[in-house]
């Protein structure tokens, strides 16, 4: 069996999974229902996410921003991958530091952040939210594995373990793709705005 063969299986197998996983799905859709009405009332949308998590919180902000299906307004949302923001602040308070900075310049009560985290490990992941919850944000962990250290301390939780069996199962780069779906279940959602 080729390599391509073994990752989409097991990219097939990860999805199967997150199919089964009712509280994962139940979550997920709660979250989707909570960023429409939070949009609707003009509040925003922050994501933060670290490697491959900061590209898909690009992603889920610039569908909202820009478009996703279908043409609609342009909603407010933003994510924290700004290289001057990130260089100056991991340079002057220290790379725990990067987005817990930028959540407190830009973020209002009311707003929600979302929280990118394979792990639920990361230390500027968890700051974060520290901050967010502190200005009154409704916070969101899109999560992987068993949740890290993150588990049980955010608004809303989603949690995908990225398993299934075969090739890849709980690995980042499944948790990711498995995450992605879920970003793209919450932008058609959003397109109904």
């Amino acid at each position: 069996m080729s390599v391509i063969v073994k990752s989409v299986l097991g990219a097939r197998a990860a999805i199967d999974a997150l199919a089964q996983d009712d509280k994962a799905l139940r979550a997920a859709e709660a979250v989707g229902e909570l960023l429409v009405s939070r949009l609707k009332a003009g509040q925003k949308i922050m994501v933060v996410g670290n490697g491959g998590s900061a590209c898909d919180a690009a992603h889920f902000a610039e569908e909202l921003t820009g478009r996703y299906q279908r043409n609609r307004r342009a909603l407010a949302a933003m994510a924290c991958t700004d290289a001057g923001h990130i260089t100056c602040t991991a340079n002057d308070f220290g790379f725990e530091h990067v987005f817990s900075r930028w959540v407190e310049g830009l973020g209002r009560a009311g707003d929600v952040l979302v929280l990118l985290s394979t792990s639920g490990n990361s230390a500027n992941i968890l700051r974060a939210r520290e901050s967010g919850a502190a200005i009154g944000m409704t916070t969101v962990g899109l999560l992987g594995r068993d949740g890290g250290k993150m588990r049980g301390t955010c608004d809303h939780e989603v949690i995908v373990t990225g398993g299934g069996g075969g090739v890849g199962g709980g690995t980042s780069d499944r948790i990711q793709e498995l995450h992605k779906v879920i970003i793209h279940g919450w932008c058609e959602m959003v397109d109904g705005i």
